[in-house]
């Protein structure tokens, strides 16, 4: 199929307007998503659709897989593979969009600009040995985790649609060949300005960051030293958003410096897991053999990230090599108390505290020490704090809780409000319902083995009301036995 020849019409709501392709070419080559055979719809998310201002009854169907699929190139988009490289596990490599391709910015009713990307659309370029495809799985996989980040509150790509290719991909055996829908404030990464640094244009560096400040930090235009302004506005983004994965038990699993967006958004959602049991050393991923980028790791990796940020970006933080380090230095430098103060505000609000005491930290800290050493379970130990009574669980009975509960009730009697107002407040800081790893894989088994949505239909309604305590959704609270052992995969 060509796909010159298949310009769509304006009515499927689709309104582009794309601004990254008058940036310098070196960051991308023009490239067409690579036709599949029989693209079938497999999931569409019509809530994201309506608020994009698309039209979902167009989308919904055969249509839509056709566009989905990259068969079919809506008008206005101007389809593009993007450059970027990467600290990969720490080891820089030249890379770029090997698997996917961004159709476009689309402008949505209220002016928001959103990239609409196609994963697991062909080789490109950048694909060097790669296929350029993606499986079913992985793809739904991401599906779920964005969509479960999104009902949680937590800034993220979402994901618009997953449609089946009608071809196998070749991994340890044959998959199923699918392509994700993914909506993104943007895809520009730490990984694009290592690209520019390394290539050693300084106009090309500069073009970059005068959009990006465009794009996402527009205020900073007036700014004294708008690049340096860029690296503090990114590290305090950075620094919530990993506190906000922390705060829920989410291990993100592949934090290389391609996979962290300069918008603040979680992004790239292979080997992720959300923790059962609270434990910092906590890795699910197949590929994380030292534990690089386990749940407590991930702060001190975000710091790392964005030094090699501020490392890209020196030539334009001061024409002074000597000063711009010292500068960007300053800059990094101060990552660790943004995150802690980040870290802290989340931490009082799921432990129903309203005011801010110095003790609050050592309380926080204190009460995780106790979980870990017990192996308790950390979604469901925060979330039955709030309950009255405790439950009888081996946690709450230890002769050791009492201590710290006693504490606790003695530091929220201080801050003057009644125990049902910090309770109702606990309830929608921590959640009833994430992605547990065993539902996740259930879903994905039968989506994928027997062409069954119901599992994965029944875990998004769950997961798109986490803070909810709805008698339907009890079985998603329950963590995975003991014994269950988990593993998760990147899917390239």
């Amino acid at each position: 199929m060509s796909f010159r020849d298949n310009i769509l019409l304006p009515r499927q709501g689709w309104n582009f307007d794309n601004t990254y392709v008058r940036l310098p070419d070196s960051l991308y080559v023009r490239q067409n998503p690579i036709p599949v055979p029989a693209p079938r719809m497999v999931i569409f998310n019509r809530a994201l659709g309506e608020s994009l201002g698309l039209n979902t009854k167009e989308l919904d169907g055969k249509e839509g897989a056709e566009i989905f699929a990259g068969n079919l190139i809506p008008e206005g988009a101007k389809p593009i593979a993007q450059a970027y490289a990467g600290h990969q596990f720490g080891h820089f490599t030249m890379l770029g969009d090997g698997r996917a391709i961004l159709l476009g910015e689309h402008v949505t009713p209220k002016g928001k600009r959103v990239d609409i990307q196609l994963k697991g659309s062909g080789q490109t370029p950048f694909s060097r040995r790669g296929d350029g495809r993606a499986a079913l799985g992985p793809m739904l996989r991401e599906y779920i985790i964005s969509e479960a980040m999104h009902g949680l509150g937590i800034p993220t790509t979402r994901s618009l649609a997953v449609v089946a290719t009608g071809e196998a991909v070749h991994r340890e055996t044959l998959l199923a060949g699918a392509i994700l829908t993914r909506v993104a404030a943007s895809h520009i990464r730490v990984g694009t300005f290592e690209y520019l640094a390394a290539r050693g244009s300084k106009e090309e560096l500069r073009a970059l960051v005068d959009y990006t400040i465009r794009r996402h930090y527009p205020k900073l235009l007036e700014a004294e030293n708008p690049t340096l302004a860029l690296l503090h506005a990114v590290m305090e983004r950075q620094a919530s958003l990993v506190a906000k994965w922390l705060h829920v038990g989410f291990i993100h699993g592949v934090m290389n410096t391609d996979n962290m967006a300069l918008s603040g958004e979680s992004i790239d959602y292979g080997p992720c897991a959300f923790m059962d049991a609270y434990d910092p050393a906590t890795v699910f991923s197949s590929i994380d053999h030292d534990g690089r980028y386990a749940y407590g790791n991930q702060p001190a990796i975000a710091q790392w990230n964005l030094t090699r940020l501020a490392e890209a970006l020196l030539p334009l933080v001061h024409p002074n090599k000597e000063k711009a380090v010292e500068l960007a230095q300053a800059a990094v430098g101060s990552f660790p108390g943004v995150f802690r103060r980040c870290w802290i505000e989340g931490m009082r609000a799921k432990l129903g505290l309203f005011t801010a005491e110095d003790e609050d930290l050592s309380l926080a800290q204190n009460l995780l020490k106790r979980m870990q050493d017990s192996g308790a379970d950390y979604t469901g130990t925060l979330r039955d704090l709030a309950r009255e009574p405790l439950p009888d669980t081996p946690f709450f009975l230890h002769p050791a809780f009492g201590p710290w509960h006693e504490r606790w009730q003695a530091r929220l009697k201080r801050q003057g409000e009644p125990w049902e107002v910090s309770r109702a407040f606990m309830r929608t800081r921590n959640p009833a319902v994430i992605p547990r790893n065993h539902r996740v894989e259930e879903a994905l088994e039968a989506a994928v083995q027997r062409e069954d949505l119901t599992p994965l239909s029944a875990l998004l309604a769950a997961l798109s009301r986490p803070f909810d305590d709805l008698p339907e959704h009890a079985g998603y609270r329950t963590p995975a036995p003991r014994n269950h052992g988990y593993k998760t995969y990147c899917g390239t």
